[in-house]
């Protein structure tokens, strides 16, 4: 078949089915490897205190925190934490940093994030972010040591589903979505 013998699709109410209007995006947590840890639906917007509330909700406990929280929003969800009072918790077990393509894109005009939210900093605060590697040549340079693009990586992959997502009910998106996810955890 090619897309112009198709049926023609019947316009639906759009309050039943995911589209834009009910659902702004699937928020991933993810390790650097790119296995999932977990995910939730945002509606209408992604904004730093639904990724504070989901965090919550994901590690309620400090002991079950991870050390570091990357994400592309990391210095905005850092601001929000410190004026909202949050931060006196967070700061006790984690740190927000910003995966490499914000950083590159957004350290030369934003102090906190250049300062706090550095993906590879060389100061010493973080010496598992960076590796020293040596060419062929043996002369030594810098290399981040995980990927801080994992998250960013798996919305890619999932983008290849977008066109399946849209056309199914709430639930069987939830269905599929986790579906998926299970399979592309384990098959890292």
């Amino acid at each position: 078949l090619q897309p112009h013998d198709e049926d023609e699709i019947p316009e639906r109410k759009k309050d039943n089915y995911f589209v834009p209007p009910h659902f702004y995006c699937v928020e991933t947590l993810c390790a650097p490897c790119g296995a999932v840890h977990a995910w939730t639906l945002f509606d209408k917007s992604e904004s730093p205190t639904q990724i504070l509330e989901f965090l919550d909700a994901v590690y309620p406990t400090p002991d079950v925190r991870p050390d570091y929280i990357c994400i592309d929003k990391g210095c905005k969800v850092l601001r929000t934490a410190i004026v909202n009072g949050s931060w006196n918790v967070w700061k006790e077990t984690s740190r927000f940093i910003v995966d490499s393509y914000h950083y590159i894109n957004h350290c030369t005009n934003d102090y906190l994030c250049h300062k706090w939210c550095n993906p590879a900093p060389l100061n010493g605060s973080a010496p598992n972010f960076v590796v020293v590697e040596h060419n062929v040549n043996g002369n030594a340079h810098y290399k981040r040591a995980f990927n801080t693009q994992a998250c960013e990586q798996l919305n890619a992959w999932l983008g290849g589903f977008e066109t399946i997502l849209k056309r199914v009910t709430v639930y069987n998106f939830k269905w599929f979505l986790h579906t998926m996810l299970y399979i592309h955890t384990h098959n890292k």
